[in-house]
């Protein structure tokens, strides 16, 4: 048992079945790309355009509840779509949709698509989807994510739209955003008092902060993609110090706990509320952090030690006679 909690990171579906005895607290990133490249395949405005929105509703679902049914009660954190402009351009239909964008990695990605009149009515089919499993399927496991929040304005806008598509914030609802951008830690005060939860994305937070362009090779050869980079550090410690402040919870679902063991241990002494990692590093995960939490128990016991021998050693110590001298 551990108090940080230990979620799954989940592509494709159908592989639940494989992983789902695994020691996890639940799935903490379902990524639904995989689900619209593997399932449905064809790009959801051609659908739209073809009078075919149910048929992706239908498909979305079944995939997200074929997870949900299989590990409830507990939760699944289902992100909203966050393909890059080329990737949705390979689904069939796309490229009468899609621009080309020189740096598609900093381009035109989640909120900023789901609130644009180019992909606004995509964006209300994947809410749909997520209301059918919740109210026709009755899987109240499943919560939601936002990707790549950059503004106020634009969350603001995007909660609105689920908002009008059924899908808000409530007891065993919760809506969680990405925390990869530099402004939604930085800004964490104002963003923690829209939504129920962060996920780290160390990744594109990294690229963020570091202006490192995450898929450079060379630059990933010299050693400067790091998520231990002490400017990291500081932003992350940041956001959970504030996300907690305002009773919101904070978790990771990056690649960095899953490979790096003494930045999990910097997570964890940093009070994140749960780690999510792919389904290879759940088991080695948990006894890193049970390790971790147990070092911290035996550091408070022997500074509480310290601190009451201290006290013992000045009230045994006699008092001055000042009626001397």
């Amino acid at each position: 048992m551990t108090a940080t909690k230990i979620l799954m990171n989940l592509g494709v579906p159908e592989k639940i079945d494989e992983y789902k005895a695994l020691p996890f607290d639940g799935i903490g990133l379902m990524r639904i790309e995989f689900i619209l490249a593997s399932y449905i395949g064809e790009h959801p405005l051609y659908l739209l355009e073809r009078h075919e929105g149910d048929k992706f509703v239908s498909k979305l679902a079944e995939g997200i509840a074929k997870v949900a049914r299989a590990i409830q009660p507990r939760p699944v954190v289902v992100r909203f779509s966050d393909f890059k402009t080329n990737e949705y351009r390979d689904l069939k239909g796309g490229e009468k949709y899609e621009i080309e964008e020189a740096n598609p990695m900093l381009g035109w990605r989640g909120a900023s698509r789901y609130i644009s009149q180019w992909y606004e009515e995509a964006f209300r089919l994947e809410c749909k989807a997520i209301r059918k499993c919740r109210d026709e399927l009755r899987l109240n496991n499943i919560w939601v994510m936002l990707p790549v929040i950059r503004t106020l304005w634009e969350t603001k806008k995007c909660l609105q739209i689920m908002k009008e598509e059924g899908l808000e914030s409530s007891r065993d609802f919760q809506i969680w955003f990405m925390a990869e951008t530099p402004s939604i830690a930085i800004m964490a005060d104002e963003f923690s008092k829209l939504c129920d939860g962060f996920s780290i994305g160390s990744n594109d937070l990294t690229q963020g902060i570091l202006m490192i362009d995450r898929d450079s090779e060379r630059l990933g050869q010299m050693g400067y993609f790091d998520e231990r980079d002490p400017a990291i550090k500081r932003i992350i410690a940041h956001l959970i110090n504030v996300a907690h402040r305002n009773g919101v919870t904070v978790s990771i679902c990056g690649e960095g706990p899953s490979n790096l063991p003494d930045f999990t241990e910097f997570l964890v002494r940093c009070g994140i509320d749960s780690i999510s990692v792919n389904n290879d590093a759940v088991v080695s995960t948990r006894r890193l952090v049970a390790s971790v939490e147990q070092k911290i128990i035996l550091e408070q016991a022997l500074t509480a030690r310290e601190q009451d021998g201290e006290k013992l050693k000045r009230k045994s110590m006699p008092s001055p006679d000042w009626t001397q001298g």
